[in-house]
């Protein structure tokens, strides 16, 4: 069965949330004798840090979208030689045959530069394959196993380029994953925390009361900054 896909619970940046997580535990520490009443302890305010650290630890999406950038350039590259390699064995087999003829076509190479990957790969392999099967008769041409082994290496690498590729996709599904599940987990505690101080204050300070205020989005927050800045002036 698929994972259902996780949704994340809040609607700003993750650098964000780590920053509240750390100023409201800040502000809690400084009146943990009132959570205290509520059976939240300063034991739990630690752990709540100690995620918050884990989370700020996690890479970001740009550094993964980075490293995937960087194996899908290189996979481009080896895509590029062995495109090379192929057009080289195909320029001596037209030569020798028609492009027109069955003998040339059965190499499949036609629209090459339109391949996916899983074609080009598969391409370069056949090539290899037919050109072995004709080669006493393509060696007039210059095909030779030194020719071959030269498309047949530009294969292996573009293979690996490719895996590699592919697994940087993968792991930054796990990571965005596991990323969105810990955010959710910090902003639910942050949620409890926010509550629990709010109460504390509701009808005594109403200055400590707004710490413990949650904005829904980072717009929200920006307008709420703005609005304290001029009040402190």
């Amino acid at each position: 069965m698929k994972k259902q896909h996780i949704n994340r619970m809040y609607n700003y940046p993750d650098a964000d949330l780590y920053l509240q997580c750390i100023e409201k535990l800040k502000i809690a520490n400084q009146e943990k004798n009132y959570f205290k009443q509520y059976g939240y302890s300063l034991e739990r305010m630690k752990s709540f840090k100690a995620l918050c650290s884990k989370f700020y630890q996690l890479p970001s999406d740009d550094e993964l979208v980075g490293d995937q950038m960087i194996t899908t350039d290189k996979k481009y590259e080896a895509a590029e030689s062995l495109k090379t390699a192929i057009r080289s064995v195909m320029t001596r087999v037209a030569m020798k045959y028609n492009n027109r003829t069955g003998r040339y076509r059965k190499f499949g190479t036609a629209k090459l530069g339109d391949m996916t990957d899983a074609q080009l790969l598969f391409c370069g392999r056949r090539v290899v394959r037919v050109a072995r099967q004709q080669i006493d008769f393509l060696a007039d041409v210059g095909i030779n196993e030194n020719l071959l082994a030269r498309v047949s290496k530009a294969c292996t690498v573009f293979e690996n380029a490719l895996n590699i590729q592919q697994d940087k996709v993968s792991e930054r599904d796990i990571a965005v994953e596991r990323r969105t599940e810990m955010g959710n987990k910090l902003y639910q505690e942050l949620i409890t925390l926010c509550n629990i101080g709010k109460d504390i204050w509701i009808e005594t300070d109403t200055i400590r009361y707004e710490n413990y205020v949650l904005y829904e989005s980072n717009n929200d927050q920006k307008i709420a900054r703005k609005l304290k800045e001029k009040t402190e002036k």
